[in-house]
This record gives structure tokens, C-alpha cells and sequence, in this order.
């Protein structure tokens, strides 16, 4: 017995390494020639739990209508004659009221915390380093408008038992000394000690490594055009180098997952959402306290993210609705370099940053599709993680590794089936 894993991001590989724990015998397709090096390379870093929740909520339609019209707005919608675009905007529309967005951010919440438990015994088990910090994640807000959001969200996370601290402005600068320097007022914060950070790209490449000498196939370069069924069961894969045959397959293509389930009759509500970031490298000064943050530091206002990976600093945001497109627009880059150097100045000493952007395979209601396909046997997917496929990664493995060995999960899989 086989099991395909179609996806070497950091969900295939959590997922291949739980059914490599199960005793299966696992081979894992991917298109590039790595892993970890499309959605997973280049994210903003942060393993955070205490942040998880959906992008739809009370508000956030008319927020987005304003910011179609600004220059650089944290959210940009570029609208298309494309029928999947317009389908998805109606459906995340439709859960944007209070009921909808508490139930999906409970069930975010629960794969969230889960998935940081599983993390931390995958890294006991298999010993990968990926310049995984523990500092916690600072929330800022620069206006009384998110202040007032962050005090409902320390609300929640009350109810949840998440911990967490509101600090005013003057504490900010004590969690994060570089923010000292910043040229921004803070009208408070929000801080989460428990969340975590480290650097996606390097857990994927030392997990595959640790998988593959564990006796885990992987196939890089393989372009796969077709899933096969017979009498509606998966058979195997059709690819540009010939057929591969597989006895189940755990689907993890992340927005590219729709092309191969069309044809089947499966598709999900799932839509690429385009990304940015900027690398900083910090010429290995890791005390120097002054240029660039301890830990995390994720700032409401802009929607950017900064994230102390080692010797780097990494800057996250935007969310672009643009189709496949991942081009690197200037404008978008600009206005992320120039509001990461608002906040931390001595960075316009340093070189220019590595650009980078990638595609969150997003869902309207912001949960994952974790599960059994409905239409094909043995196809099952884990799908949809859009901006907390890092935070969600282990947890989501392991929930469809349990799934497909008959096992009861750990927390309650109806949330998060794709049917």
C-alpha cells in the first residue's frame, strides 16, 4: 500500500511525515524542484495561535471597497472576467456577520493550538532547526479605531483561555526595544507570549531531508496534469513523465489544487491570494536590539508583519486578489519598505531587502478542507490553510493522517470537511 502525497509545502510534508509516523509508506510528488519553495517560502514567519481567525468579519466589505481605491491598502482586490473570483467575493461576503466569523474563528482557534502541540513533538521526534524562536508576538495599533478592536479581540482570547496582555504605548518599547526608534505613534498593544515564530522555508527543507532519510520517496519536477480514477477509486497520477501508481492520494496542491479536481467534480471554495515580502539580511548583528525586533511585531494598522528570523528580518502583508498573477508590483513593495522603515529606521542602512511573492490558497470562510473527497475513493484533501498554513501545518497533518487510519481526532474534524 502507497499513499501519494501531491504537494512538498509545508502541509504535504506534515502530512507526509504523520503517515510516515502511522507506518505507511509514503511517496510525495512535487512540481518544483525543492521543497518548501512556492506558498511556504517566503511567508511572514510566524507560528501564531493566538492570531488565528478568518479575514471575513463584521466590516470588512466596506474596508475593502475603500481600499480598492487606495495606492497601498492592506487588502486589493483587482477584479477579473473570472466567474472564481466573483464567486468566492460573493461567498466571503456572506460571512461577514458576527455569528459567522465567531464560529470560524473558534474553529481556526482549535486547529491553531493543536497544531502548535503536534509541532512540538514533531521537533522532539525528528530534531529540525529552523531558527525557531519562542518570543511571543507583539500586536500593534497605531489608531483608536484598532485599539478598540484589539481590546474586543483580548475579549475573545479571555473566553478561548489564550494568554495574552494589553500593554499601553509606553510598555511597547520594552517588549520591542527597536520600536523605541519608530517614527509611528502607538496608541497600545497586544501582547500573545505563548505564539512563536521561525522560518518556513528551512523546517520544509530539513523535514524533507530528515523524511527522506527515514525512507520517504520524493519525486521532484513532476508535473502533474490528471488525477485517475477507476470505478471511483484514485488509481493514480497522470504526469508529463508518464503514470504514477498509487493506492491513496492526499491531495496538498495548495490554489492549484482546483485544476486537477475539476474534472471530478470536486472543487472547493478555495482562491489565490496573492502576497509580499521583503528579507532584510542583518549582517549576523543578532544583539543589536535597536535595528530590528526581538521576536514578532505584527502592526493592525498596515497589516504587515515583522519577524526576526536569525540573522534576517522578514516583512509580510497585502493580500492582492489578482488571479495566478505573482508579479512583483513596485508599487506594493515600495509602500511595505517604506512602512517597515517608518517602524524600524536604522533599516535604510542596510542593503535592499530580497523581494518575494506567493500565492495563500484561500477559503471565504477561512477554514481549512481537511478530509475525505466526496465524488473519488482514497483522494483526500488538506487544502485551503490561505495566510496560517505554518500555524496550521502539523495539527492538519496529523488531523488527516487519523482521518484515513479510522482514528477519532484529537479535536472534532467536522469543522473542516471538504463535503
Amino acid at each position: 500500500m502507497t499513499t501519494l502525497v501531491l504537494g512538498a509545502g509545508v502541509i504535504g510534508l506534515a502530512t507526509a511525515y504523520a503517515l510516515h509516523k502511522d507506518g505507511v509508506d509514503v511517496h510525495v510528488i512535487e512540481r518544483l524542484n525543492g521543497p518548501g519553495l512556492a506558498t511556504s517560502f517566503g511567508n511572514a514567519g510566524g507560528l501564531c495561535p493566538g492570531f488565528a481567525g478568518p479575514w471575513a468579519a463584521p466590516g470588512m466589505v466596506a474596508k475593502a471597497i475603500k481600499w480598492m481605491v487606495a495606492p497601498s491598502a492592506p487588502l486589493k482586490i483587482r477584479p477579473r472576467l473570472d466567474l472564481a473570483q466573483w464567486a468566492w467575493l460573493l461567498s466571503f461576503a456572506r460571512e461577514c456577520n458576527s455569528d459567522r466569523s465567531a464560529a470560524n474563528k473558534r474553529a481556526m482557534q482549535a486547529i491553531a493550538h493543536y497544531s502548535q502541540d503536534r509541532l512540538a513533538a514533531l521537533m522532539d521526534d525528528t530534531g529540525v532547526e529552523f531558527d525557531h524562536g519562542r518570543g511571543g508576538i507583539l500586536q500593534t495599533f497605531r489608531s483608536e479605531d484598532t485599539l478598540a478592536a484589539g481590546r474586543r479581540a483580548a475579549s475573545v482570547l479571555e473566553g478561548l483561555g489564550i494568554n495574552h496582555r494589553l500593554v499601553d504605548a509606553h510598555e511597547i518599547a520594552q517588549i520591542e526595544p527597536a520600536l523605541a526608534g519608530s517614527l509611528d505613534r502607538f496608541t497600545g498593544a497586544l501582547h500573545l507570549p505563548d505564539d512563536q515564530t521561525g522560518d518556513c522555508a528551512a523546517f520544509c527543507k530539513a523535514l524533507a531531508q530528515w523524511l527522506s532519510g527515514q525512507g520517504v520517496r520524493f519525486s521532484y519536477g513532476v508535473e502533474v496534469t490528471a488525477i485517475q480514477a477507476a470505478a471511483g477509486r484514485f488509481a493514480g497520477l497522470e504526469t508529463a513523465n508518464g503514470p504514477i501508481r498509487g493506492d491513496e492520494l492526499v491531495l496538498t496542491a495548495g490554489p492549484f489544487a482546483n485544476s486537477l479536481l475539476a474534472p471530478l467534480s470536486e472543487q472547493q471554495p478555495i482562491y489565490p491570494v496573492k502576497g509580499y515580502s521583503l528579507t532584510y539580511d542583518l549582517n549576523g548583528d543578532l544583539d543589536d536590539e535597536l535595528t530590528a525586533p526581538r521576536s514578532s511585531v505584527m502592526d493592525e494598522d498596515s497589516k504587515l508583519m515583522f519577524t526576526r528570523l536569525g540573522n534576517q528580518l522578514r516583512v509580510a502583508g497585502v493580500a492582492e486578489l489578482s488571479g495566478f498573477d505573482t508579479k512583483l508590483r513596485i508599487g506594493q513593495l515600495t509602500a511595505i519598505r517604506r512602512e517597515t522603515e517608518r517602524f524600524f529606521p536604522a533599516l535604510h542602512t542596510l542593503p535592499d531587502p530580497k523581494p518575494w511573492a506567493g500565492l495563500r490558497p484561500m477559503t471565504p470562510d477561512g477554514r481549512s478542507r481537511i478530509g475525505p473527497a466526496r465524488s473519488v475513493d482514497g483522494l483526500w484533501l488538506n487544502l485551503g490553510h490561505g495566510s496560517n498554513g505554518w500555524t496550521q501545518a502539523a495539527g492538519a497533518g496529523q488531523l488527516v493522517a487519523d482521518l484515513m487510519a479510522g482514528r477519532t481526532p484529537a479535536i472534532d474534524a467536522a469543522a473542516y470537511l471538504p463535503n
